[in-house]
């Protein structure tokens, strides 16, 4: 999964109609403003100390330039870094954000002033474990070569012991997803905000884990393909357990708030009354507007399957829609 994901990044600008699916900074300005605007409340109510903003797997860089311009009109613009290593992807990333930082990972970001983290569909497309329950016990699901695809073949030692006592009796068949990847970039950023100060949104779709499920699926073209097949020519993502984040930046000493549906976060940030604004000053656009609003909130859209996940520094406050 990580070296598929890692030559289909590099080689194309994957977003937009033209592409193979569309995020929620692409479908209205509003998604990017209000995350914009709760990281300026964040920061005005810690003191408005110097910081950096930071933005993981930044697509078309479309969410940076929305907050940036959001957060300006707060009095808050900070450098900016971008965590990227599509040379493809970096390329649109200059063209909406002039003077960007950009970063291999998170190791090397700044550490002398808090942090101000966006992370919107990123952990999806880290890699995961999968474990299923077999008549010889819980294995690892590892990928084989049967001509002409690679197909799913459970293999090794035997894992039972590794499993939460109340999944292992699931039954037989059943998998277990587990994203050692996500863990240490979930530790990593907790320990920087622990000791750094500051705050970090994720957003993606996922659940509240440890679950039993398959959920490894690709995409192209706006609709689900198959994931084993042409390895790097499709989008590979599995579903984010928020949950397991959220504990792994806790044990760095971060406070951890949520997950919350994307609907209800962004219903509690105001996005019907930015849409009234929006609306009001293009009444042109007023359809197109309320549509992107029920995308971005409804149940039966991304409203409930997308989850935000809040983190901050120990003597940051609450973050606005968590309650």
């Amino acid at each position: 999964m990580a070296a598929a994901n890692r030559h289909y990044y590099a080689t194309r600008d994957p977003l937009g109609a033209d592409g193979d699916f569309t995020t929620a900074p692409e479908i209205s300005q509003m998604f990017g403003e209000l995350i914009g605007l709760w990281l300026a409340d964040l920061w005005t109510r810690a003191g408005k100390p110097v910081a950096h903003y930071v933005e993981l797997g930044p697509g078309r860089g479309t969410l940076a330039a929305d907050a940036l311009r959001a957060m300006k009109s707060a009095g808050l613009t900070p450098p900016v870094h971008f965590v990227e290593t599509s040379p493809t992807l970096r390329e649109r990333q200059r063209e909406r954000v002039a003077g960007a930082t950009f970063h291999d990972d998170v190791t090397s970001l700044p550490d002398d002033a808090p942090l101000l983290i966006v992370a919107n569909e990123f952990f999806d497309a880290l890699p995961v474990r999968q474990l299923v329950n077999t008549a010889q016990g819980w294995r690892e699901r590892h990928v084989g070569w049967s001509q002409p695809l690679f197909v799913p073949v459970a293999s090794g030692g035997r894992l039972d012991d590794i499993l939460p006592d109340h999944l292992r009796g699931a039954p037989a068949g059943s998998i277990i997803e587990t994203s050692p990847a996500s863990v240490a970039i979930a530790r990593q950023l907790g320990h920087r905000l622990a000791t750094q100060g500051g705050a970090a949104l994720i957003v993606d779709y996922g659940y509240e884990g440890p679950a039993i499920g398959d959920t490894l699926q690709a995409v192209r073209g706006h609709a689900y393909a198959n994931p084993f097949e042409e390895p790097g020519e499709r989008d590979l993502t599995a579903h984010v357990d928020f949950s397991t984040l959220a504990e792994a930046a806790r044990a760095e000493g971060a406070e951890a708030s949520g997950p919350v549906g994307q609907g209800a976060l962004l219903e509690a940030l105001g996005v019907r009354t930015r849409a009234g604004r929006l609306s009001q000053a293009a009444p042109h656009r007023r359809e197109e507007i309320g549509i992107a609003v029920a995308r971005l909130t409804a149940p039966d859209q991304m409203g409930t399957l997308f989850k935000a996940l809040a983190l901050t520094g120990r003597a940051w406050p609450e973050p606005a829609g968590f309650a």
